[in-house]
């Protein structure tokens, strides 16, 4: 337990030690969004997403992963500022199941309440006698939900232990027909930054979970079959352990790109805008031209030069070019290559 705390105090020194935290949160929030749902199936990379937002569309399924996606941030970001002043509640887990659910798959079954039905987990077209987990009975899961809630109130022992449990128990309480995975990993970051362990709810998981998936699920259903708490415990802890030490190589890596990228712009553009395009390309490492001229107050014509001069360098990438009143889309690689943890772009 003492590595894995100690790991994590790590992790969230580095982020204090950000001057501007905003250059991070877009590409790792949107990473740890594209990793919880492909746990679930979908199937985007964090590029897609951005090119998305930046006016690229995509179209099918493809457009509902990204979508499903975008509201995990949406969620996230929202349940950010709620939980610097109130705790997580029972009306706060339903809420975030609601934006989650909007627009996306799932959205048909009842999204913001808890189950009234049964239900169970097992291969497709399986029977309740057929099911692999069976989780409590709807006349039954108030009761314990109320339960759950009051622990999480509480002081146990250690933090991340508590965050194991609180976690464990979600799960196998699985109160809502559909969406409890997703739920559950977006809480363990809202959880440890309401018990200030971290200073910013920017702690995922699910890179972690995604690797070790088969493991994950025997651990759980272990808990149900056998009461085997330790070993989902040390399961998790390890979890949190190897993660913290992953994302703190990302955050170094990205925290010298950004080093390394002040100098070089400087050195290509000589402008005294450096600072201003070098956030903003951090900010949305995809974009369109006309955004990054309103983000960055730079006057267009100034803007479009240095964007030019940039494109030169190999530092940006052009993804659209413009067209009549189209505005071009940019992409800056090597940041987007680092949050995707291999070569996109």
């Amino acid at each position: 337990m003492g590595d894995a705390n100690a790991e994590l105090a790590r992790y969230d020194g580095l982020l204090q030690g950000i001057v501007n935290p905003s250059i991070m949160l877009s590409p790792l929030t949107n990473e740890e969004a594209v990793l919880s749902s492909k746990i679930e199936g979908t199937q985007a990379t964090v590029d897609e997403v951005l090119e998305q937002e930046a006016g690229i569309l995509k179209e099918g399924e493809k457009a509902k992963d990204i979508q499903e996606i975008i509201n995990y941030r949406e969620a996230l970001q929202s349940a950010h500022y709620y939980l610097d002043e109130r705790p997580v509640t029972l009306s706060f887990v339903r809420e975030l199941h609601k934006i989650l659910l909007t627009s996306v798959r799932g959205q048909d079954k009842t999204p913001g309440d808890f189950r009234k039905e049964q239900n169970w987990i097992g291969r497709y077209g399986c029977t309740l006698e057929q099911a692999s987990f069976v989780p409590p009975n709807p006349l039954q899961l108030l009761d314990h939900l109320e339960a759950w809630q009051s622990y999480m109130a509480s002081e146990d022992i250690d933090v991340l232990l508590q965050t194991a449990v609180v976690h464990a128990q979600f799960e196998l309480l699985h109160p809502f027909k559909d969406g409890n995975g997703r739920i559950g990993r977006i809480l363990i970051p809202l959880f440890l930054y309401q018990k200030r362990k971290l200073s910013q709810p920017m702690f995922y998981l699910s890179s972690y979970l995604e690797a070790h998936r088969d493991e994950y699920y025997v651990r759980l259903q272990n808990i149900s079959r056998e009461g085997d708490w330790n070993s989902w415990i040390a399961f998790f802890l390890q979890a949190i352990t190897e993660q913290a030490k992953n994302n703190n190589a990302k955050v170094k890596r990205i925290m010298a790109l950004y080093d390394t990228m002040k100098v070089q712009i400087h050195d290509i553009t000589r402008s005294q805008f450096t600072v201003h395009l070098l956030d903003a390309i951090f900010d949305k490492p995809i974009f369109e031209t006309t955004d990054l001229v309103a983000r960055t107050g730079i006057h267009k014509p100034t803007a479009m030069s240095l964007l030019r001069q940039l494109k030169s360098a190999n530092i940006l990438q052009e993804l659209r070019p413009g067209s009549g009143r189209r505005a071009a889309v940019l992409c800056f690689p090597e940041l987007l290559n680092i949050a995707e943890g291999r070569k996109i772009l």
